[in-house]
């Protein structure tokens, strides 16, 4: 199959984005399909576009991986020059329509927020993973949470902060502060000290004009992914300092992580359950990834988020779990195509 995969893009995970592309299409390229980088910013500014799969692009030579800090997205608009407005770099809309598949490498903002999911709806692009409601309802951590409470499943108490409008509204520490949209730690803050409590506010409120502020729940975090009707093993996430925030997501030998978790049977299923049930909550489809906190006080297991494109890096989660129950990485890309396609069958 000729297959674009389609990663970058002007979020803050856009190095995230590139790195899970590039591993996806050497994945795909080992089980015989033409799949060729794109990204979805930058685009493919050239006349023969027609041609794009037949040629000897490829935009690997791009990718450079993933710092400490997430990257410059004002460099990345420069790099686009005159043709800076809009998401859909040149001719990024035409080479995914003439594809057999795209798969969305995409991280945060529009690329999992269902934008980019409902425009390739409407034009009838064939896409991996989540549809658009799902991806708009999942990327948002205020609709996630009273989704959550609605259907019964158990996460912190918060509030929820908008720039001009309530921004100066108090909430009890230690709690969490994070941007609502945002992704892999991205402006997020655990506060245990009520002087830090501003200083995290504004750093929240620098990539977006909605904050949410939770509870901090003390206790073992977790992600269990989700694969088609099947719930993957957990894994154990244990940071060597602070917490899973960016740096420590992305550099080696900053975090242990542990899958399958040491847990008891009891535990493994009721974790397992509850992810199923925020998978279908939010409205997700294909595949995800959803973090728990197991609190260390009443035993429970609280939904943190869901994510709906998980990273696919050599470091991310996902794959760590499916390679627990025999899923290589080639495999893993291959199951998610042929999961995705059953959509349009």
């Amino acid at each position: 199959m000729n297959i674009v995969v389609l990663a970058g893009g002007i979020s803050t995970e856009r190095d995230v984005s590139l790195t899970s592309g590039q591993n996806v299409v050497n994945a795909l390229r080992k089980t015989g399909n033409n799949a060729v980088l794109l990204d979805v910013y930058l685009g493919y500014d050239h006349d023969d576009w027609r041609d794009f799969f037949s040629q000897s692009t490829d935009a690997l030579s791009a990718v450079s991986g993933i710092g400490t800090d997430d990257p410059s997205i004002d460099a990345v608009k420069a790099a686009r020059g005159a043709a800076a407005d809009g998401f859909f770099g040149p001719n990024v809309l035409n080479i995914c329509r003439m594809a057999d598949f795209t798969f969305l490498a995409l991280h945060g903002e529009d690329g999992e927020n269902g934008k980019v999911q409902a425009c390739f709806d409407l034009l009838g692009i064939q896409y991996t993973g989540t549809g658009c409601l799902g991806s708009a309802i999942a990327m948002n951590k205020y609709k996630s949470k009273q989704i959550m409470q609605a259907n019964g499943i158990t996460n912190a108490d918060y509030i929820v902060l908008r720039k001009g409008v309530n921004e100066a509204e108090r909430f009890p520490v230690p709690c969490v502060i994070k941007p609502s949209s945002g992704g892999s730690s991205v402006g997020v803050s655990i506060v245990t000290d009520e002087a830090d409590y501003d200083r995290a506010v504004a750093a929240a409120f620098k990539y977006e004009d909605e904050v949410v502020v939770e509870q901090y729940i003390k206790g073992r975090e977790f992600s269990i992914g989700i694969l088609g009707d099947r719930v993957l093993p957990p894994i154990e996430i244990i940071p060597k300092e602070g917490f899973y925030d960016y740096a420590n997501k992305y550099q080696p030998g900053m975090t242990e992580e542990i899958c399958p978790a040491v847990l008891t049977e009891a535990q493994t299923k009721a974790g397992q359950e509850a992810a199923m049930a925020v998978f279908k909550a939010l409205g997700l489809e294909v595949y995800g990834r959803v973090d728990f906190i197991l609190n260390e006080e009443d035993g429970l297991f609280y939904a943190l988020e869901a994510n709906s494109l998980p990273g696919m890096t050599g470091m991310s989660l996902l794959p760590q779990e499916a390679a627990a129950i025999g899923i290589g990485y080639e495999a893993l890309c291959a199951e998610i195509i042929a999961l995705s396609a059953q959509k349009y069958q």
